[in-house]
């Protein structure tokens, strides 16, 4: 059965059907709802499925609500909802977030006396690990004492120090020194030397208070006490 067409609503044959806006057209019904032009499915525009042209097609405008006291009063109304709305929101939201510390005088003590307290652990760690960089260096001890020479020297000065303990002076460590040799001892910065004998220019003979360690040590590197 050949459908109605969607103006004169006669029967739609196939050789002149015309498919468009859900309905079905004679090819010559198939015109401008104000100016009756032909149209074709290029040059045909649609406005609640019915076609019209370019010049006659149906302009969307829009209302404009004057600002009446009625209306002015609903827009205040309104915007006094959505504020008490925003209101019993945030009284709702307390205390689930991030609290405001207000800066009172007590608040800037504590926090003046923590920078303090960071400085001061921050300097004395500082102070620890530092290497110290105006160490001088040790004299060479190449060709001075090596071998046997330099183990019959300490046995020597053992006995000695052994004889006549009243001349034995004590020294303070100024530098950290790490031994090079096995017969040296190891110096930590502010270390007690005793029983401080020297052997020549650059090297004394001591013994670590600290450590209890028995050795040769750079004489740059002491001040007695």
């Amino acid at each position: 059965m050949n459908p109605p067409c969607g103006r004169c609503n006669k029967p739609v044959y196939p050789t002149e059907k015309i498919n468009c806006l859900d309905k079905y057209w004679h090819k010559g019904c198939f015109s401008c709802e104000v100016c009756k032009m032909a149209l074709s499915m290029t040059t045909y525009k649609g406005f609640e499925k019915k076609p019209y042209c370019s010049m006659h097609y149906p302009k969307t405008s829009f209302t404009i609500v004057a600002d009446t006291p009625e209306n002015l009063r609903l827009k205040q109304q309104s915007l006094l909802n959505s504020q008490a709305l925003y209101k019993e929101d945030f009284e709702k939201s307390k205390g689930k977030g991030f609290s405001v510390v207000v800066d009172t005088p007590e608040m800037q003590r504590l926090k003046k006396t923590q920078d303090q307290i960071s400085n001061i652990k921050y300097h004395e760690d500082f102070e620890k690990s530092r290497v110290r960089s105006d160490a001088p260096p040790p004299e060479n001890r190449q060709g001075k004492f090596n071998g046997n020479h330099t183990v019959g020297t300490l046995n020597s000065l053992c006995v000695i120090l052994r004889a006549s303990p009243h001349t034995q002076k004590r020294y303070q460590a100024l530098y950290s020194y790490a031994a090079a040799e096995a017969d040296e001892v190891s110096l930590k910065e502010g270390d007690l030397i005793l029983d401080v004998e020297p052997i020549d220019e650059g090297w004394m003979f001591g013994c670590n208070q600290r450590t209890g360690q028995r050795g040769m040590l750079p004489a740059n590197y002491v001040r007695p006490v």
